[in-house]
């Protein structure tokens, strides 16, 4: 069993050990999402405005994980970090066990309400079948989505920030070798088209999954076995879900907001829709290396409040805003420099490349304040404080985003939109900065301010 590893040493070379393998990871995730987006563009903007239509249903599937992920890796790095180690497996085991029968009802619930959903999206008689050749085949696959997601998280609760990017690395270079094969076909495979990016990603997601889980037993002893009494097992849900449901809830918020976007969006025709199912790929991946901080905060700020080292905690999150805030000014210097020969790169429709272009000029403009959002709402729910991070979320998505962009189509059209889009991250960057004041500021007594 792994012990705390977290609670010593100088904070901010800890911060660099997590975040510098999970660079390579997320960046492999980013470059998996964006060679499926490059790929497809070349079948056309028909088949890039469908994929774009998916995106808020794979985010919300992914915010439903996501949200698994950090409640498992907030209850497990802390039991690490107080030393105990039974209830550290039992965690483990059970929040994989409760991520399998969410899979079983989101894939049930999806793959019956394909294109009722999304014709309410936006999607016509000439998207929708691109879209429901994709998400029959994405559906029979979620496992392999959402269980290594909970698998990784628990990995990174122990301080192994280099296996699961390891793992990621992996999948996204079977991602990319597979797409080309299965998109347009090579020797005896035919030519599937969408449906072979999905048939891919459900590749390259499995193997994801074997590795996870034969690493978190071969490695860190972290499963246990079938519980002997349904109370183990609710113990062990109720402390990962009190985290995890309002993580889940807050993020799905995000994907909801983003379909509402899409809507907005279709509004104006399929370039505005495409152009931003791209977009919202480069800017995750200009974002890497903040995400991939931040992101290696969680088991920082919980094995180190696990162990009661409160002044710890206080400079990991003030280095990590500090880094993300930079980082995301840098991300829209270059950006906007290069948006013009960006939006190129991913279609040849003029419509669609101008649409890019004023995305990638106007939406990371807010970058920097996200920053701020992502550090202090992973810290937030690494302390067991998940109420601050739900309502960091849902100020910046429903509050935020469906308003400033409804508003910003309305006065401006598809630039407004992106326009919205970047203002809802300042005001909830502004919000992020204000409400950990008492965090960054904490020497070594309890953080009551923080409750």
């Amino acid at each position: 069993m792994t012990a705390a590893r977290l609670t010593r040493g100088r904070v901010g070379r800890q911060l660099l050990r997590l975040g510098a393998p999970m660079v390579v990871g997320i960046a492999s995730i980013s470059a998996f999402n964006l060679a499926d987006t490059w790929f497809v563009g070349r079948l056309g903007a028909a088949e890039l405005a469908a994929m774009g239509f998916t995106f808020p249903v794979v985010m919300l599937v992914g915010s439903v994980s996501l949200g698994l992920g950090v409640g498992t890796t907030s209850v497990l790095s802390r039991t690490i970090g107080a030393g105990r180690t039974e209830q550290a497996r039992r965690v483990t085991t059970d929040s994989l066990l409760f991520a399998v029968g969410i899979v079983l009802l989101l894939a049930l619930a999806g793959s019956l309400t394909i294109d009722p959903l999304f014709r309410l999206l936006g999607a016509d008689d000439r998207t929708l079948p691109l879209v429901r050749s994709y998400m029959r085949v994405w559906y029979v696959g979620m496992a392999f989505v959402v269980v290594p997601m909970v698998g990784n998280s628990a990995l990174r609760a122990t301080g192994d920030t280099r296996t699961p990017a390891a793992i990621m690395l992996a999948a996204a270079v079977l991602n990319v070798l597979l797409d080309p094969v299965l998109i347009f076909g090579l020797g005896p495979v035919p030519r599937l088209g969408l449906a072979g990016a999905a048939w891919a990603t459900v590749a390259a997601r499995g193997l994801t999954l074997a590795l996870a889980l034969w690493v978190l037993q071969a490695r860190h002893h972290l499963l246990a076995g079938l519980p002997r009494r349904a109370a183990e097992v609710l113990r062990s849900w109720t402390a990962v879900l009190r985290v995890g449901v309002p993580a889940a809830a807050t993020n799905t918020a995000v994907p909801i907001t983003i379909a509402v976007l899409t809507r907005i969006l279709a509004g104006f025709g399929p370039a505005g829709v495409a152009a931003y199912g791209a977009g919202a790929r480069v800017l995750m991946f200009s974002m890497i290396p903040a995400i991939a901080l931040t992101s290696g905060l969680a088991p920082f700020v919980g094995q180190n409040w696990g162990a009661g080292e409160r002044g710890r905690v206080a400079r990991g999150l003030r280095l990590a805003m500090g880094f993300a805030g930079a980082w995301g000014l840098a991300c829209w210097a270059v950006l906007g420099l290069g948006a013009g020969r960006l939006a190129g790169l991913f279609s040849e429709d003029p419509a669609v490349v101008t649409a890019l272009a004023d995305f990638l000029r106007i939406g990371p403009s807010g970058l920097a304040a996200q920053g701020l959002f992502m550090a202090a709402s992973t810290t937030f729910n690494a302390i067991n404080r998940p109420g601050r991070a739900a309502a960091l979320s849902l100020i910046r998505a429903p509050l935020g985003l469906v308003v400033l962009a409804w508003l910003g189509g309305r006065l401006a059209g598809i630039p407004g939109v992106f326009a919205g889009f970047a203002a809802s991250n300042y005001v909830v960057g502004g919000v992020a900065w204000a409400w950990t004041r008492a965090l960054r500021r904490q020497e070594a007594e309890p953080l009551e301010a923080a409750r």
